[in-house]
C-alpha cells in the first residue's frame, strides 16, 4: 500500500523535524560541556583562596635578590651563583609550613635548584608524608577547590637547570579552560602571579605544559589548626 502525496508530504516534515531537534540536541549537548564547570569550591576552598590571596606574592619573593625564604622579604645577602634567581620553590615551602604541611625545604635543602628537588622528594618520599599523586588537571583542579593544598611540579631534565613548582589555587574555571591551560595558580617565579593558568604560569619551562611533564600532588589540610595569623 502507497503513500498519498499529501501523507509522504507530511511524513518528510516530521522526518525533518526530528533530525533538526536531534541536531539542536547535540549542539546543546556539545555546549553544555564546553562551560561545564569544575567542581564546586567548598567552604575549605574558600579558605585555602583567602590565605592565598594574604601571601603577598606579588610584592614577595621577588626575582633577582636574595630573600629569606619564609617570609619571601630581600635580606641583602649578594648571590653566589650565576643566573636569574627565583623563588618559585621557596614561596610554596613557605605556605606549605604556614599551612602545617612539609614540603622539603630549607635548611633540609638550600634554595638553589630547589624546585627539582621537591619534584624527587615528592616522588620518593612524599606518600609517606601524607602527599597524593593525582591524575591530571581536572583531580588537580577539584582538590584545590576541596580545599588541599595541590601542588603542580615540574622538574628540569637537565640537573643544574632549575624546576618550577606552583600551587594550584581554588577556581570555578570551565573544564574547557582547565584542558586548554590547565588548573588556576598562585606562584613566585621569573613573574609572580596571585592568579594565573598553569599554561602561562609554566610557560618558561614549555615541556611542562606543552608536552604534559607536569606532575600534580595533593596534601590534606587541617584547617582547624592554620595559623589565625593570615
Amino acid at each position: 500500500m502507497s503513500l498519498s502525496h499529501s501523507s509522504a508530504t507530511c511524513f518528510a516534515r516530521h522526518a525533518r523535524r526530528i533530525r533538526a531537534a536531534a541536531f539542536l540536541a547535540a549542539v546543546l549537548l556539545v555546549c553544555a560541556g564546553s562551560v561545564a564547570r569544575a567542581d564546586p569550591i567548598a567552604p575549605d576552598g574558600v579558605r585555602l583562596a583567602r590565605f592565598l590571596d594574604r601571601s603577598g606574592v606579588e610584592q614577595r619573593w621577588p626575582a633577582g635578590v636574595h630573600v629569606t625564604w619564609e617570609t619571601g622579604v630581600p635580606d641583602g645577602k649578594p648571590e653566589t651563583s650565576a643566573g636569574k634567581h627565583t623563588h618559585c620553590s621557596a614561596f610554596v615551602a613557605a605556605e606549605a609550613k604556614q599551612l602545617g604541611v612539609y614540603i622539603l625545604r630549607p635548611p633540609e635543602h638550600g634554595q638553589i635548584l630547589l624546585a627539582n628537588a621537591q619534584y624527587d622528594w615528592l616522588e620518593r618520599e612524599g606518600r609517606a608524608r601524607g602527599w597524593t599523586e593525582l591524575r591530571g588537571p581536572d583531580a588537580a583542579q577539584a582538590a584545590a577547590n576541596r580545599g588541599e593544598l595541590v601542588v603542580a611540579t615540574y622538574r628540569n631534565r637537565h640537573d643544574d637547570k632549575p624546576g618550577h613548582i606552583a600551587i594550584v589555587r581554588p577556581s570555578d574555571k570551565s573544564r574547557h579552560a582547565i584542558e586548554t591551560e590547565g588548573p588556576q595558580i598562585t606562584q613566585a617565579g621569573g613573574s609572580n602571579y596571585l592568579s594565573t593558568s598553569v599554561a602561562r604560569g609554566f610557560a618558561g619551562h614549555p615541556a611542562a605544559w606543552g608536552r604534559g611533564e607536569l606532575r600534580y600532588f595533593a596534601h590534606a589540610v587541617d584547617w582547624r589548626e592554620v595559623g589565625r595569623g593570615r
